[in-house]
């Protein structure tokens, strides 16, 4: 095969991968249209009609809408497509057009919510639930390819200009947004913002690596054939060896690597510790476990 014939070839292989089937784009677009109203219901029927602020450019938009009267929508839609075109070239089509989707779908949506009359006028209420239903439906969105708001995409792109990271950007663009939503607002409306902002946030974490944390464990032992086979039979886990070496001693060794969830991370750590006490145990957070054969065996 000719150097041109291989790069036709992989070429036509990366088309192939990238191409989603009919059922996942319609699973994808689902779930970008809920989070799309979920944000703009957090929106409309809690944050604004308390003069309560999120960071980004739909903190812009709420400033905007202050002080002009001009729909939300509209400022969140033509303020986002600067950044639907950065979105484009830096991370890619499928993600663009999920994006420009979500934002369409937000926008038309925050302008048929703003009639729905507020659910509460306690600021705390409003507060906490603001956030949290807009963490909901951005996290929805993100976890399906997707993205509300542009100020991140600005951000990766000036991460590759200058020496911050790209939660620095984020951090100082808030900073501005809120501080100037301070002087529009007032501080009060300000300080219960950036709270706001802070729960949507912890929201968005929650919604996109889920509530049931996986642990992933690697064990070194010389008694790795008992602690794997303990494993199995006490704990219904399946086990993978890996071949390894030292780096100081230049031994082989076999490094046992298994899967387990939160509540059999201690009965783990207890067969690991019953079989060699000097076995060398890491554990670590695994947000999203797929595929392989992670179902849990019957223990016997």
């Amino acid at each position: 095969m000719t150097d041109h014939s291989l790069q036709k070839q992989v070429k036509k292989q990366m088309q192939q991968h990238r191409k989603l089937s009919a059922k996942k784009i319609f699973r994808r677009s689902f779930f970008i249209f809920i989070g799309a109203l979920l944000m703009a219901l957090g929106i409309e029927v809690f944050l604004v009609p308390n003069d309560i602020m999120d960071g980004g450019i739909l903190g812009i938009s709420i400033i905007l809408y202050n002080l002009t009267s001009i729909s939300i929508g509209v400022f969140i839609f033509l303020l986002n497509i600067p950044f639907f075109f950065l979105g484009y070239k830096q991370i890619g089509k499928t993600f663009a057009i999920s994006t420009i989707f979500g934002i369409t779908i937000l926008s038309i949506a925050t302008n048929y919510f703003h009639y729905i009359p507020a659910f509460t006028d306690d600021m705390l209420l409003a507060t906490v639930f603001g956030g949290i239903v807009v963490g909901a439906g951005v996290g929805l969105v993100i976890r399906n390819g997707g993205a509300l708001d542009g100020s991140e995409i600005l951000a990766i792109l000036l991460n590759k200009k200058w020496p911050f990271s790209v939660g620095e950007f984020v951090m100082f663009f808030n900073i501005f947004i809120f501080g100037w939503g301070g002087f529009v607002l007032g501080w009060d409306r300000a300080m219960y913002s950036i709270l706001a902002y802070v729960i949507a946030f912890k929201t968005i974490d929650i919604v996109i690596d889920g509530f049931e944390e996986s642990k992933s464990a690697w064990i070194i032992s010389e008694k790795n054939k008992e602690i794997g086979e303990a494993i199995l039979s006490r704990l219904g886990r399946g086990v993978t060896y890996l071949n390894g070496e030292g780096g100081y001693s230049r031994d082989d060794k076999q490094v046992i690597f298994c899967i387990v969830t939160r509540l059999e991370e201690a009965k783990l750590k207890s067969i690991v510790e019953e079989i060699d006490e000097a076995a060398f145990l890491a554990v670590a957070d695994i947000n999203e476990v797929r595929g392989g054969r992670f179902k849990k065996r019957d223990i016997h």
